[in-house]
């Protein structure tokens, strides 16, 4: 059941309205003003049911949202500081200063699975929109980079370690008893890798691996055994899982990186200081002057960027409701030359027949398309890109979607601050 949100003209016996006690020119107010809450309103209200505890309004959700990449917040930090901070208060809807949590932090995982991908699609859309005609190009330039998983470095013997612990947990909760458990077997040979002396490391990483593989195959095939017809049903998917994790060797492909995503693969950018990167692929839109995100897309396999090139584009026409005559991209995406309507530049050697004029249009339109490396760059260190915390493949789509978001919303803050100076500077000189 959907609850409202709170009344801004409906006055309080007791206390003075929040608004009455703010800046009215804060730039998160202004802010506020530009999201057209009533909108998002309408599209995520089929989404609750008329029956049942009342939810959290729209707005709180959507606010805590936007300012959680906004501020580059965890979701608890962000309800601490939202419980010290009027301005967040006022800009997630709120009549009156509350004291205390608005919701529970799991309350906004729980907002992320029931809107999905497509609800956050919307809130890019809106952040696009606020720009107004700054935000429609003819021209965009097309990136990919990697958005890796909050997941540790992957080795053989970590693995093998998870799925000895996972069986053992899996005994524990049907109540099988195990002819043995090696679980203090498990712990000396953690110790022998973490810890391997200079002399013949190599030798002992290696050996204690084999027998870590070893041990977490004996459980797992023991556990098969004598697990129950009905818990074996139920737990078909994590045994596949933990069988693909003991089969793969160095050299397969598809390889399973982590037990609990095992969707990630690894990618190679060529990085001196990160030679592999362990998440998923990730394509970035902006528009070549004003620097507007437009597109951002999460792909679940790794493949060759001139082939994610149309769903990028037609993520870009759903979200701006404009289709890019121009797309400039990095010699990653030859192969493609068109896309629909759309053109596909990339860099090209110096032709000496060609025209000069021609030469340095073309030179100038490339030095803006390497513009989106640094747009990247605070995807991943202001706006929580870096390091991908939400769960699964839809959490993989969230995050990307609402760092884009968070983009956008901080570059329309940064403008309206710039106007609200310069306007200080001017009314100073006229006097």
């Amino acid at each position: 059941m959907l609850s409202e949100s709170p009344n801004p003209h409906q006055g309080h016996l007791f206390l003075s309205p929040l608004m009455e006690q703010l800046d009215p020119s804060h730039p998160l107010l202004q802010l506020a003003k530009q999201i057209p809450w009533q909108v998002l309103d309408t599209e995520f209200r089929p989404l609750y049911a008329w029956r049942g505890k009342p939810a959290k309004p729209i707005r709180l959700m959507v606010g805590l949202s936007i300012l959680k990449h906004l501020e580059n917040l965890s979701d608890e930090a962000l309800l601490r500081a939202w419980e010290t901070n009027p301005y967040y208060q006022a800009f997630c809807g709120e009549v009156i200063f509350q004291w205390k949590f608005p919701c529970d932090p799991s309350d906004m995982s729980y907002f992320r699975q029931r809107i999905g991908s497509a609800g956050f699609e919307k809130i890019l859309a809106v952040s696009i929109v606020i720009h107004g005609a700054q935000a429609i190009e003819t021209e965009v330039c097309i990136d990919t980079t990697v958005q890796e998983k909050s997941t540790t470095f992957p080795t053989d013997a970590k693995l093998y370690r998870k799925v000895h612990a996972r069986c053992l947990k899996l005994a524990r909760q049907h109540g099988l008893k195990l002819t043995r458990t090696y679980l203090k077997e498990a712990q000396q040979l953690k110790r022998e890798v973490a810890y391997a002396t200079p002399k013949n490391k190599r030798r002992t990483i290696q050996r204690a691996t084999r027998r870590l593989r070893i041990i977490a195959g004996r459980v797992l095939r023991e556990i098969t055994r004598i697990l129950p017809a009905a818990a074996t049903a139920t737990e078909q998917e994590n045994i596949a899982l933990y069988r693909r994790a003991l089969s793969q060797n160095r050299h397969d492909k598809n390889k399973l990186y982590s037990l609990h995503e095992p969707h990630i693969y690894c990618m190679s950018k060529g990085k001196e200081h990160k030679p592999y990167e362990f998440g998923i692929k990730v394509a970035i839109t902006k528009t070549k002057d004003s620097n507007i995100i437009v597109g951002a897309l999460a792909f679940d396999k790794n493949e060759h960027d001139s082939k994610l090139l149309v769903r990028v584009l037609e993520q870009v026409q759903r979200l701006s409701a404009h289709t890019p005559t121009v797309a400039l991209c990095d010699r990653g995406f030859r192969g493609v030359k068109t896309v629909g309507e759309t053109a596909v530049l990339i860099p090209q050697h110096k032709d000496k027949s060609a025209d000069e004029k021609e030469q340095q249009k073309q030179r100038e339109r490339f030095r803006k398309r390497a513009g989106i490396e640094p747009v990247i760059g605070h995807l991943k260190t202001d706006h929580r890109m870096n390091r991908n915390f939400l769960a699964g493949k839809l959490g993989d789509q969230i995050n990307v979607l609402m760092a884009a978001a968070g983009f956008n919303f901080r570059k329309w803050l940064r403008c309206f601050i710039a106007w609200i100076q310069a306007g200080i500077i001017r009314q100073n000189s006229a006097c």
